[in-house]
C-alpha cells in the first residue's frame, strides 16, 4: 500500500506545472467574464486564454492592447497573476501556509529544495520569507518612483495604479503596461523611467540568491569595515559569475545596438545623442525576458533583430524572474568548448573546476530549448504561411524566452498560431525545471552505478 501511495505522489515538476495550468485556467475563466471588459461584453475565450498565459508566464505578448480592453477588474486579475507567476508556485503556497499559521512540513520543505535546488533542507522557509519580503519592497519603492511621471499624466487614483501595476510586471521581468499600444515609446528619452524600469528588470532577473550575496557583502564593507575587493572576493562563484555577464551582456548589447540602429530613421535616428544612449541600452535590458519596448520592433534591421533572438535564448539568471536558458548555463557550455579547444581534462572556471554534471545539464537545457524553438518555428511558419520567416522567428523566441517583445503580428495570428505561442510560453515558463527534473529520472531511486566497456564513435 505504502508503495501503491507513493506512485499517485506527483513530484516536483508535476505540482509547479500543475499549479500554473490551474493558474492559467483560473484566470482565463475570470477574464472571459464580461465585467472584466471596458465594454462590458465578454472577451473571446482564445484571447483570454492567451492573455491569462502571457500574464501567468510573466512573457507580455498580448493579443489585446491591456490598459484599453480591460476593465480595472481585469487588469486586477492580470496583475495577481503577475505577481504568482513571478513569485513561483512554490513560493505562494509556502506564503498560504505561512499567513494560515500553517507548520511548513518536511514534504513542503522538500518541495521548496527541490524547486530552488538548495543544498539543505535548513533555512529554505526563512529564505522564501526573504525572498517574498525582498520583492515587495523592491517592487514598492519602484512604484513610489513611478508616481513621480504617472501621477501627474493621470491623475492620483490612476497614476497610483499604473505606476504599482508598471513595477510588478518590470520587477516580474513581464513586460505588460497600462499605457497603450506604444508601451514606453512616449518615454524614450526620460531618464527616471529608463532607470527605474531598467533596475527593476535587472535585479528581478539575477536571481535572489545574488541579492543575499550583494547584502552580505555590503554588510561586510560598512559592518565589518572589510575592504570593498576583499568583500567581492568572498562572493560565491555563482554571484560573480552572474554579475560579469550580465554586465557584459547589457553594455555589450547596448554598444551593437547603437552601431547598428542609431541612424536607423525607423527606431531611434531621430532621436538626440542621448535619447540614443537610453534608447540602446534599454533595448538591450528589455530583451533579456521584460518585454518593454521604447522604440518600434518592426522597425528594427536584421543584424539588430538576430542580436535580440540572442539575447532573448539567454534571458536571465537562476533563480530570479527571468526566463531564457540563462546566463550561467550559456556561460559554462563556453567554457566547456575552451576546455576541449585547449585540450584540459576538467572544465575550469574562476580558478575551480565545475562538475561534469553541470555541464551535461546545461547541454540538455540549450538542446531542449533549440528542439522547441524548431518545432514552434516550424509550427508557426505551416499555420501563418503569410507571414515573414523573420517575424516568426523574432515572435517564437520572445514567446519561449518569456520576453514579449513583438514585430507586431501577434493580434493578427490564427487561433491555431495563438494556441502555438500559448504553449511556447507555458514551456518557456517551466523549460529550466522541467528539464532538471527530466534529467533526474531516477527521481528517490537508488542511483545505479556502472561503467560499459567503451564504444568508438567519430565526431
Amino acid at each position: 500500500m505504502r508503495e501503491k501511495k507513493k506512485s499517485f505522489e506527483l513530484r516536483t515538476t508535476q505540482v509547479i506545472a500543475l499549479g500554473f495550468v490551474i493558474l492559467i485556467l483560473t484566470g482565463s475563466v475570470l477574464l472571459s467574464l464580461p465585467f472584466a471588459s471596458t465594454d462590458g461584453r465578454a472577451t473571446p475565450y482564445i484571447d483570454a486564454l492567451f492573455t491569462a498565459t502571457t500574464s501567468s508566464c510573466v512573457t507580455g505578448l498580448v493579443t489585446v492592447v491591456t490598459g484599453q480592453h480591460w476593465s480595472l477588474f481585469g487588469q486586477a486579475v492580470i496583475l495577481v497573476m503577475i505577481q504568482l507567476g513571478g513569485l513561483g508556485v512554490v513560493s505562494f503556497t509556502t506564503l498560504l501556509l505561512m499567513i494560515a499559521g500553517k507548520r511548513i512540513q518536511l514534504k513542503q520543505r522538500m518541495l521548496i529544495q527541490e524547486a530552488y535546488g538548495f543544498d539543505t533542507l535548513t533555512g529554505m522557509v526563512r529564505m522564501v520569507r526573504k525572498m517574498i519580503w525582498g520583492t515587495l519592497i523592491v517592487e514598492a519603492v519602484g512604484a513610489v518612483l513611478y508616481m513621480f511621471v504617472y501621477i501627474p499624466r493621470y491623475g492620483l487614483a490612476k497614476g497610483i495604479w499604473v505606476a504599482v501595476f508598471t513595477a510588478v510586471s518590470a520587477f516580474c521581468n513581464a513586460g505588460m503596461d497600462l499605457m497603450g499600444a506604444d508601451s514606453m515609446m512616449a518615454y524614450v528619452s526620460h531618464p527616471l523611467m529608463n532607470l527605474v524600469t531598467m533596475a527593476l528588470i535587472v535585479i528581478g532577473g539575477l536571481g535572489f540568491f545574488v541579492w543575499w550575496d550583494l547584502l552580505a557583502a555590503a554588510r561586510r564593507v560598512f559592518r565589518q569595515k572589510m575592504s570593498l575587493r576583499q568583500s567581492v572576493r568572498r562572493m560565491s562563484l555563482h554571484s560573480k559569475l552572474v554579475l560579469c555577464v550580465t554586465a557584459a551582456l547589457i553594455f555589450g548589447g547596448g554598444v551593437v545596438f547603437f552601431i547598428l540602429e542609431h541612424n536607423n530613421p525607423a527606431t531611434m535616428g531621430d532621436l538626440t545623442l542621448g535619447g540614443k544612449i537610453w534608447a540602446s541600452i534599454f533595448q538591450s535590458v528589455t530583451l533579456r525576458t521584460a518585454g518593454f519596448a521604447s522604440i518600434d520592433q518592426g522597425g528594427l534591421r536584421t543584424g539588430s533583430l538576430l542580436l535580440g533572438c540572442v539575447l532573448m535564448f539567454i534571458g536571465g539568471s537562476p533563480g530570479g524572474t527571468a526566463g531564457g536558458v540563462k546566463t550561467v548555463t550559456v556561460t559554462l557550455l563556453a567554457c566547456a568548448v575552451l576546455a576541449i579547444v585547449n585540450g584540459h581534462e576538467d572544465v575550469e572556471l574562476g580558478h575551480r573546476r565545475v562538475k561534469m554534471e553541470n555541464v551535461m545539464k546545461g547541454i540538455c537545457v540549450i538542446l531542449l530549448q533549440v528542439f522547441f524553438l524548431v518545432i514552434s518555428t516550424f509550427a508557426l511558419c505551416c499555420i501563418e504561411s503569410d507571414i515573414p520567416f523573420i517575424q516568426i522567428m523574432y515572435e517564437t523566441f520572445s514567446a519561449l524566452g518569456t520576453v514579449g517583445l513583438t514585430m507586431g503580428i501577434t493580434e493578427g495570428l490564427s487561433v491555431a498560431g495563438r494556441l502555438v505561442l500559448i504553449a511556447s510560453m507555458y514551456f518557456g515558463r517551466l523549460g529550466p525545471i522541467t528539464m532538471a527534473m527530466i534529467m533526474n529520472v531516477n527521481g528517490n531511486k537508488k542511483k545505479i552505478h556502472r561503467r560499459l566497456p567503451d564504444g568508438k564513435v567519430f565526431i
